[in-house]
């Protein structure tokens, strides 16, 4: 798969059959990895000693009849029918769900630098519907009247977000865990007890200090361990369905259900949070989509996992069902001849599922960094082939100490994954009513029926939960609020700075009205003033430039923002304008990403920054130029610049001390820009060029005019001389008057969040060697 050209992989998955099937068996091993180790411990947790013994068989049929109905009406009906059709350009996951809805009607909240051109990005599509019903229409209107909306839908998806990361938490563990449980059955008691912890921590340890590698370097071995895997429990529990029970199928009743229900202990309401479990990791097939297809992971699920899953519960109920008051789990059930098989096989099932959820969870945290809800990390793509699989070390190391944590300290860790799991199912389900609503303009009657099934499943399990509060499901609502406290505060203060740069942002007349030289001195190279404002000119730049009375001869400012799509084209990504008249030399660029997409590295950032400039002089504004359009701005009119990956289309950039390009496109062009620089190299210079650059200009039939002949070489020139990068950064504080909340936000908050994060210039793709820093105080 393309890194860059992210939106046309749909096109390749539907060229044949063989590659359905090929991504197909390939999502096995991605996204199912964490559901197919669920068998390990969902039994174990029922019965466990806090909440009942096997006294009847009616317990083990209406337990696997809850298991089996949890199983078809959740990831089957809800996941695989109703969800992966809400899609966003062909990724999923709870920031797909809220993108869709921000697209689709102004209920957004993240990005407040949005602009109207953001709507002319081919992947900004909006769900076309001709006809849109009254009462749908009314609801959305209502939706975006009140701003208190706003913050609800934010809220959902912080916390759903926050329980996601904490599955990268207690899935390792308990994957982990619940696979090496089975040495007790195959070593003794005593020796046992020594060597499971250790062991347990020693693998999780081994696991998260080889995420650096990236999941490639091991990534063709994940699907047949997971299949080997999956054949191996279906086996297991069809030996157990005929050798020991060949009537459990009876379980599959509903009947069983109610009779499990009919006694209202308080240990059957217990027993509800271990049945949930068999659905751990079912959010996956909906998070991982952008990596396969709808119809891949269809057939993965329906033609292989389903059944394989159904028949190892059913193995399992066949085989309680016979031994009433011995030892409970998966690893009883398996005859003793192949245990330590069994064993195995499991350990890397759960190696490989642990490994999914971990490199998820990077990616989750990736989407919160672009959409302005994470603090500043760094991320580091670990395949240049596949988009999705990125590295960031301080979540890395965070998540491995947590997981230790949770691994030695608590003995019931299933416990603490209950409200983490049904939790982000149960978001899921309110966003997507939603979207049915405001995107599908489907009945309101229809998402009502939607959320009233699956919503009251998914509440009677999450109030179930929380009654093992106690026992352990504190751990993940206290950690999840950590994690959504430190979301919202940073999203929170930054959106306050934003406001504060947009109100003291210096009006335009005041740079214009200096002339040409703006009374400063200008120095060579290019100076790149970054700023978050899409128009105006920031505070920072007067700052400076009242304390420093000099700059380089190319001013641009510019501005790196985050869409509400996945991906955006590398030839819509820049759009570049021009402040004040030519000679002034200053332009405006806006250069736009997707929430997944790739930034790339500094040095390929530069060569495209510079040509899309480049691009802009030689275009001269012509609206019918290929790869340019016009749209309108506040201050000035920006032109979306065409940049091909290859630089094929428009200006390409040369960098070399000796060798010029032998053949070239249009050689009249290139000799009239070199000799105007070689002109200018026979003045004297103190400062030796470390590097020659030359425009490569694609072919025309028009010569260009003087001036642009000369602003193009000063565009050379001064990319030659080298670039330099103006940060402003603020220190936040609340103003006075405010309420305490605010006081507490940002002045203790956000302030510690900015002092301990990366440097802004870390997501930035600017070399920070040649990084100015002015500071400034920004009460909000």
């Amino acid at each position: 798969m393309d890194s860059e050209g992210g939106i046309h992989r749909n096109t390749i998955k539907k060229d044949s059959w063989m590659t359905v099937l090929t991504l197909a068996y390939q999502s096995l091993g991605v996204v199912y990895g964490d559901l197919s180790t669920s068998p390990l411990y969902v039994y174990k947790s029922v019965f466990s000693e806090e909440n009942q013994k096997i006294t009847t068989n009616e317990e083990i049929f209406g337990v696997l009849s809850f298991v089996f109905w949890t199983i078809t009406l959740i990831p089957l009906i809800k996941y695989v029918f109703i969800v992966l059709k809400a899609d966003d350009n062909g990724e999923g996951g709870i920031f797909a769900l809220y993108s869709k809805l921000c697209r689709n009607s102004r209920v957004g909240w993240f990005l407040p630098n949005s602009q109207v051109a953001d709507e002319k990005i081919s992947t900004y599509k909006k769900d076309s519907i001709t006809c849109q019903p009254a009462f749908n229409s009314m609801v959305k209107a209502t939706l975006e009247k009140h701003k208190v909306f706003q913050i609800v839908f934010l809220i959902l998806a912080l916390v759903g977000t926050s329980m996601a990361i904490c599955d990268g938490v207690f899935s390792p563990a308990i994957s982990v865990y619940s696979a090496i449980s089975g040495l007790e059955l195959a070593i003794s008691k005593h020796h046992h007890k020594y060597i499971e912890l250790p062991l347990a921590c020693f693998i999780l340890v081994c696991l998260f200090a080889l995420q650096h590698y990236g999941t490639q370097r091991v990534g063709f071995l994940f699907t047949p361990v997971v299949i080997t895997w999956l054949l191996c429990i279906s086996g297991v529990g069809l030996y157990n369905i005929f050798y020991w029970n060949p009537q459990v199928y009876k379980a599959l009743s509903p009947y069983y259900m109610y009779i499990f229900l009919k006694k209202s202990q308080r240990g059957r309401w217990m027993s509800l949070g271990g049945i949930l479990l068999c659905i751990r990791g079912s959010e996956a097939m909906f998070a991982d989509l952008g990596h396969f297809s709808q119809l891949s992971i269809k057939i993965a699920f329906t033609s292989f996992l389903y059944p394989s899953l159904v028949l190892a519960y059913m193995g399992q109920a066949a085989y309680l069902s016979k031994h009433h008051g011995k030892p409970i789990g998966f690893y009883v059930s398996v005859p003793d001849s192949i245990r330590w098989p069994v064993i195995v096989i499991a350990v890397l099932a759960a190696i490989v599922g642990s490994q999914a959820i971990i490199t998820g969870t990077f990616s989750i945290i990736k989407q919160c960094y672009a959409l302005n809800c994470f603090p500043r990390v760094k991320i580091v793509h670990t395949s240049s082939k596949i988009r999705g699989q990125v590295y960031i070390p301080e979540v890395n190391w965070t998540l491995m100490v947590l997981c230790l944590a949770v691994t030695i300290g608590f003995r019931d860790i299933t416990a603490m994954a209950n409200a983490s799991v049904i939790t982000v199912m149960l978001i899921t389900t309110i966003l997507m009513s939603l979207v049915m609503v405001l995107c599908w303009y489907q009945s309101v009657f229809f998402a009502i029926c939607f959320i009233l099934l699956f919503g009251t499943i998914e509440a009677l399990y999450f109030v179930a939960s929380l009654i093992r509060f106690l026992n352990g499901a504190w751990v993940s609502l206290a950690l999840a609020s950590v994690f959504f406290v430190i979301m919202y505060t940073w999203h929170y203060g930054s959106l306050m700075k934003y406001e504060s740069d947009f109100h003291n942002k210096v009006p335009l007349d005041w740079l214009l009205g200096h002339g040409p030289s703006l009374d400063i001195v200008r120095v060579k190279g290019i100076g790149l003033v970054h700023t978050e404002l899409v128009s105006g000119i920031p505070a920072v730049f007067s700052h400076f430039v009242t304390n420093v009375p000099a700059f380089h001869q190319t001013l641009v400012f510019l501005c790196i923002k985050s869409v509400h799509v996945p991906y955006v084209l590398p030839v819509e990504r820049f759009l570049v304008g021009r402040i004040g008249a030519k000679e002034f030399r200053i332009y405006r660029c806006i250069v736009r990403y997707g929430y997944r997409d790739i930034h790339k590295d500094s040095i390929e950032f530069e060569k495209q920054l510079v040509c899309s400039i480049a691009e802009f002089i030689r275009s001269g504004r012509e609206e019918h130029t290929v790869g340019v359009g016009v749209l309108q701005n506040d201050d000035n009119r920006m032109t979306l610049v065409g940049i091909s990956p290859a630089h094929t289309e428009g200006i390409r950039i040369w960098e070399d001390e000796e060798e010029v390009p032998l053949r070239v496109p249009s050689p009249v062009e290139i000799r009239e820009l070199q000799s105007s620089i070689k002109k200018r190299e026979l003045q004297p210079s103190a400062v030796q060029r470390k590097k020659r650059v030359t425009f490569v200009l694609p072919e025309s039939p028009r010569v260009m005019e003087r001036d642009t002949q000369e602003e193009l070489a000063e565009l050379m020139e001064a990319r030659e001389a080298g670039m330099s990068f103006i940060l402003g950064d603020s220190n936040v504080r609340a103003k006075r008057g405010s309420n305490w909340i605010k006081k507490l936000l940002i002045n203790h908050g956000y302030d510690f969040l900015s002092r301990n994060s990366r440097s802004a210039t870390n997501g930035l793709c600017i070399l920070s060697a040649s990084t100015l820093e002015v500071r400034m105080v920004c009460h909000v």
